[in-house]
């Protein structure tokens, strides 16, 4: 079997064959799939463009995506463009799909942030550029669906820069001409750099075209202002525009090209994907300043060691089994070869839903490693083995929680291994088995998130599901003390059973839990039968008067009386349990809700509507603060009870634009009463009797 060599991935240059990846990126609509579409059939990687709507686009292929016409899963293109090997890597735009567009972030070399012409709407781009700024990977934003802009361009560049920590240099401004209706479409552009104008085409290059009089006032504006960003970084730019001296063109494509590579910039341009507008504009800047993989800082140590892929995504599939896409950061793949002591099987090149054979991958390459078992996401395979990528995205924690039980009870065992391989695809996934109310909770990052995971289990791995929203493990406990005497007394044939005790039950303060004290005294009841006292007394704790279990409360063994020939273990706890049933009512039983501190974050205009909300929800405010390393963003902390948190993501992410989130942990018990706890109560013997 062929051992692996290294080869390090070399600088390269536009039209050298070398391999890079750029994500597509963005909020839910704002066009990604489509703009995925145009670059393919502007590359000749397709015939024709398919469509979103229709169910005929490479990308949002999978059958869960169709269903819902959005993205739900990575999609994965490689094209060769003018000499050059790219592979675009689309990514879900919803925050409860956040970690598969993290995931290929984290591989590619540079990111293309496509957002809709809509101020009101740049909010939304916050977690991606948060990412993206905090990674240092250089990134082009494509003002998406320019056709339809109501907005002026630098309206929508102020608003992008104000959330953005890179300069923003407009490549673009927009050719606009009124329309039969009256109202405005944009027609063309033109480029700032080369101060050539085009009309755009329904499909197919633009037109070069004769700069129009009435653009110039704007785009002479628009170029000094590039121009000055980028004299920010360039002192010979500087003193040019002070000695008022025309810049060569060759000069600001340099700028551009270093200050973008080291994350300096983040250059914006427009067009519309769906009608291929601006397509090829984008893909020329993108071979001209995209830098290669031993070029780009966050990577190059990963480029020069000793044979790296990276997994990032892990899929599992009817045919082939378990698939391992990796980004091949050096040397190169055969198969069969082995790597650190694991045997590379098929190697696959991705082209949306399907998956194409090869017999090796190069350097910068996105495959498909087929079987190679021990491999999953956030992990590197290399010549010493398979070991934890560094600084690979931490899935979220959940925020969204279904229980979930077979239909058929003949696939409980079925439905656990496909629970286990959904959670590989998808690691922002997870499951429980929650021993206090005993379900099995399927968790994520939201109701779609887990309506998308229940698809998944049942047409994918034919295990259908029963799905409902998971009960509370609520508590209870007592108000007041009391003493009870308690005997146990059978006989038949044989030895018989006997057993007697006096008990003392008194509450404790909250969170202390159950305590036993053995108060016996001149052997009463003998020693070797105190601890079944105990016991009896733990399995009586699991389901109170309540129909809970019960917490902080002492009990004590004072007294009793046994029998040399009846008396047992059994018989000791048979009493124990007997005298709890019999004291517990008298005791003023209280049901216990559990009650969480909750950090809810969102951009800071959403506050109000975030206080109010967990207001509205029995919540405690406690006060709300800027949250930290998030400009423009707040954290509102609070407590609440958990049964008010169950679908409280859903409110948060209408308030947020959809990017909202929060976080709990357990903070204490708390007493409940009224119609709402008898409501509880009454739910729960009805569960337990069904």
């Amino acid at each position: 079997m062929a051992e692996f060599k290294t080869e390090t991935i070399t600088g390269g240059r536009p039209g050298s064959g070398a391999h890079r990846v750029v994500a597509l990126c963005g909020p839910y609509l704002s066009g990604k799939t489509s703009l995925l579409e145009s670059i393919l059939y502007a590359t000749g990687a397709i015939g024709r463009r398919g469509s979103t709507r229709a169910g005929t686009s490479i990308g949002d292929g999978a059958a869960e995506a169709r269903k819902r016409g959005m993205g739900t899963e990575i999609n994965v293109a490689s094209v060769d463009y003018l000499g050059d090997q790219w592979t675009f890597l689309d990514v879900p735009g919803s925050i409860e799909f956040q970690h598969d567009a993290f995931a290929a972030l984290a591989v590619c070399d540079t990111a293309v942030l496509v957002c809709e012409p809509s101020p009101e709407r740049v909010t939304a781009l916050t977690p991606l550029l948060k990412f993206i700024e905090d990674r240092h990977i250089p990134h082009i934003i494509f003002v998406n669906k320019i056709d339809s802009a109501e907005v002026r361009v630098r309206d929508m560049l102020s608003a992008l820069q104000a959330v953005s920590q890179r300069r923003l240099v407009l490549r673009q401004v927009p050719i606009r001409r009124a329309s039969a209706d009256g109202s405005e479409e944009t027609v063309g552009y033109v480029d700032l750099v080369s101060e050539r104008a085009y009309r755009y085409r329904s499909s197919g290059a633009s037109d070069l075209i004769e700069m129009p009089a009435e653009i110039l006032p704007r785009e002479t504006e628009a170029r000094r202002d590039m121009l000055e960003t980028l004299s920010e970084f360039d002192d010979m730019l500087l003193e040019q525009l002070i000695d008022d001296i025309a810049p060569e063109k060759s000069l600001i494509y340099r700028d551009l090209h270093d200050e973008f590579g080291s994350d300096q910039i983040a250059p914006v341009l427009l067009g519309a994907g769906d009608r291929e507008n601006g397509v090829r504009r984008l893909l020329k800047a993108l071979r001209h300043d995209t830098p290669f993989v031993a070029q780009t800082a966050g990577r190059r140590a990963l480029a020069e060691s000793n044979g790296v892929a990276e997994c990032f995504k892990v899929l599992h599939q009817s045919h082939a089994g378990k698939l391992s896409l990796c980004r091949i950061w050096s040397g190169t793949l055969n198969e069969g070869q082995s790597v650190g002591g694991h045997r590379i099987g098929t190697i696959l090149r991705p082209f949306g839903q399907r998956f194409d054979k090869t017999a090796e991958a190069r350097a910068g390459e996105i495959v498909a490693l087929a079987k190679v078992e021990a491999l999953s996401s956030g992990q590197m395979l290399g010549s010493d083995g398979i070991a934890a990528s560094p600084d690979f995205p931490a899935a979220d924690a959940p925020v969204f929680a279904l229980a979930v039980s077979a239909k058929n009870r003949n696939d409980e065992v079925k439905l656990s291994g496909a629970l286990h391989k959904i959670v590989e695809e998808d690691p922002s996934l997870s499951f429980e088995a929650r021993a206090e109310t005993h379900e099995l909770l399927l968790e994520g990052q939201g109701e779609m998130h887990l309506k998308v995971a229940v698809d998944k289990l049942a047409g994918r791995y034919n295990v259908a599901v029963d799905t409902a929203t998971p009960r509370v493990a609520y508590r209870e406990s007592i108000q007041a003390g009391t003493q009870q005497h308690a005997r146990y007394k059978r006989q038949t044939g044989g030895h018989g059973q006997f057993a007697d005790i006096k008990i003392e039950i008194k509450p404790l303060p909250r969170g202390s839990g159950f305590r036993f004290v053995d108060r016996i005294v001149g052997g009463v009841v003998p020693r070797n039968f105190i601890p079944a006292v105990e016991q009896g007394l733990i399995e009586y704790l699991k389901e109170g008067p309540l129909g809970q279990p019960v917490v902080d409360l002492e009990v004590t063994l004072f007294d009793g009386q046994y029998h040399a020939v009846d008396s047992s273990e059994m018989s000791f706890k048979m009493a124990a349990r007997i005298a709890m049933s019999e004291a517990m009512p008298k005791c003023k039983p209280v049901l216990l809700e559990p009650v969480l501190k909750v950090t809810v974050t969102g951009p800071s205009d959403s506050t109000p509507r975030l206080q109010r909300l967990i207001s509205g929800r029995r919540g405690q405010l406690l006060g709300y603060d800027a949250r930290p390393g998030w400009p423009g963003w707040d954290e509102v902390s609070a407590l609440m009870p958990e049964a008010e948190i169950a679908d409280m993501i859903v409110e948060i992410r209408s308030a947020t634009q959809g990017i909202g989130s929060f976080r709990t942990e357990f903070d204490h018990l708390q007493e409940l009463a009224g119609r709402t706890a008898d409501r509880i109560v009454e739910e729960t013997r009805k569960h337990q009797a069904a």
